[in-house]
């Protein structure tokens, strides 16, 4: 299995890491080829500017700098997306990442007429999520868990089928102990076991 793993968050020494580098040595335990993809380390940009939005329905992104990107989404068979969960949703480093390369001939393709898009990710079969969160988890429901349908709802609908799919967050991670973080690490490495 080729994976993935997508991993967004600007400190180094973060929880987040921890869980980067648990889920990376699980998986190579596993024997599963693994792409590592650090947008803040690779500096992304992930502001689209005027010019690319006008042309993001013609076809897919011309700009150079996004080519080693759709190499690394065409490449994967599984994406695994780390990061923290922010104001309820993806850190806008994570957005602009998904924004401008799951692009129009990237992704999917826009039908000729009204009809609907055609998905070209079905080489996608797992997609999980891994994310830390600072409310609890009753808050995060009440508000709809937006980080967590942009990519489980709307991203995966452009994978295969039967993407098989999983969401783990460590809530209220502002109060958090290195014993719910050791639990966390825990509960990290058997669901990647199993996944």
């Amino acid at each position: 299995m080729r994976v993935l793993v997508v991993y967004c968050h600007p400190v180094p020494e973060s929880f987040c890491a921890a869980i980067r580098d648990c889920a990376i040595e699980v998986l190579k335990a596993r024997g599963w080829e693994i792409r590592l993809l650090d947008l803040y380390a690779d500096k992304f940009d992930p502001v689209m500017g005027c010019d690319e939005r006008r042309s993001y329905n013609d076809g897919a992104p011309r700009d150079p700098a996004l080519k080693p990107y759709i190499d690394d989404l065409n490449w994967a068979e599984a994406i695994l997306f780390i990061y923290p969960t922010w104001w309820y949703g993806l850190p806008a480093m994570l957005k602009g990442w998904l924004d401008r390369v799951w692009a129009t001939d990237v992704a999917f393709a826009l039908p000729a007429g009204k009809g609907r898009i055609k998905s070209l990710m079905t080489h996608v079969t797992k997609v999980g999520v891994i994310t830390t969160c600072g409310a609890p988890t009753w808050w995060s429901v009440v508000v709809g868990q937006p980080g967590r349908k942009t990519i489980l709802r709307g991203m995966r609908a452009l994978c295969a089928t039967r993407c098989r799919t999983f969401f783990l967050a460590h809530y209220l991670m502002d109060a958090s102990t290195p014993k719910t973080r050791a639990a966390f690490l825990e509960k990290v490495r058997r669901k990647l076991e199993r996944f």
